[in-house]
């Protein structure tokens, strides 16, 4: 017989990406027996989340600021404006040390079969966002998974109409990766040689 409390708490780690039954239940049980204090760490740290972090204003990263510090940064490159994914994806990029652009985070990808199309991923501010004036490239930098490649495809005709000059990255990264989860030189390689 189990604790409607303890199963509420295996049921909310589920929700983590990559995260089954079992290992919720294993992390459960491990924070409650041998880690309170880990426990108590843990949703401290999501409740100032949720109450301080929101999306930049300017690309839409996370930020506890109206604008992100990237976006602040007035030494980056300003003609060229990397479109991601997510959040998670913008740091990977950050991580390898070879741009020095802005970005633009999306709000996912499409995905016709889950009725997410290019409205509801920002496809309108994206679009407002490259045509400042200022960009004169667009980087695609979305996965290589069949819902990454229609988002990329849907975005670059969007952008090319606007006569903006789109590129993607290179085919460094492989077919049917997250970039979160990609190596950093691979991510570096695939950046210096895009199309």
């Amino acid at each position: 017989m189990s604790e409607p409390t303890v199963d509420a708490l295996i049921e909310a780690l589920r929700r983590l990406p990559g995260v089954g039954a079992r290992s919720a239940q294993r992390m459960a049980y491990h924070l409650l027996q041998h880690d309170r204090d880990g426990a108590e760490r843990i949703a401290g740290a999501l409740r100032a989340a949720m109450a301080k972090v929101h999306h930049c204003a300017r690309c839409h990263t996370f930020t506890e600021s109206t604008v992100c510090a990237i976006c602040l940064d007035g030494t980056r490159d300003a003609r060229q404006l990397c479109v991601v994914e997510s959040p998670a994806d913008q740091a990977a990029l950050e991580r390898t040390g070879s741009y020095r652009g802005y970005y633009f985070v999306l709000a996912g990808r499409v995905s016709p079969l889950d009725g997410v199309g290019a409205r509801e991923i920002g496809a309108p501010e994206l679009l407002e966002r490259a045509g400042d004036g200022q960009v004169d490239e667009v980087i695609l930098a979305t996965s290589f998974t069949a819902e990454g490649e229609a988002t990329a495809h849907v975005l670059g005709e969007a952008l090319r109409a606007r006569g903006l000059r789109v590129t993607r990255l290179a085919r460094g990264v492989p077919i049917g990766s997250e970039l979160e989860y990609v190596d950093l030189g691979t991510i570096a390689h695939a950046l210096s040689d895009r199309r």
